[in-house]
């Protein structure tokens, strides 16, 4: 391989390698302008209203607390415990 070669080929793959690297920029820059819009003009309603509807949590029964605790100690070996638990 020569010389002249070698410096075509390594400019093949700088030129590649920015295109795509430009590529993506741009789908990052409009995914982002895009998500903005549609946050501004179209906020999701549903959310607010489930929220309004929920604002009292559902208790769970103490037995059932007490075997996902138990389940949870028994899967991380005791490192993990769960402090919230609520039906949704």
């Amino acid at each position: 391989m020569n010389a002249e070669n070698l410096m075509q080929s390594l400019q093949l793959l700088g030129i590649g390698l920015t295109t795509v690297f430009s590529v993506l920029l741009l789908i990052i820059f409009f995914g982002n302008m895009l998500i903005r819009l549609i946050n501004k003009y179209a906020p999701e309603e549903e959310a607010q209203k489930s929220k309004a509807v929920s604002s009292t949590p559902n208790p769970v029964d103490a037995n059932v607390a007490q075997a996902i605790n138990m389940a949870i100690s028994q899967i991380t070996k005791g490192k993990s415990k769960a402090d919230k638990i609520e039906r949704i």
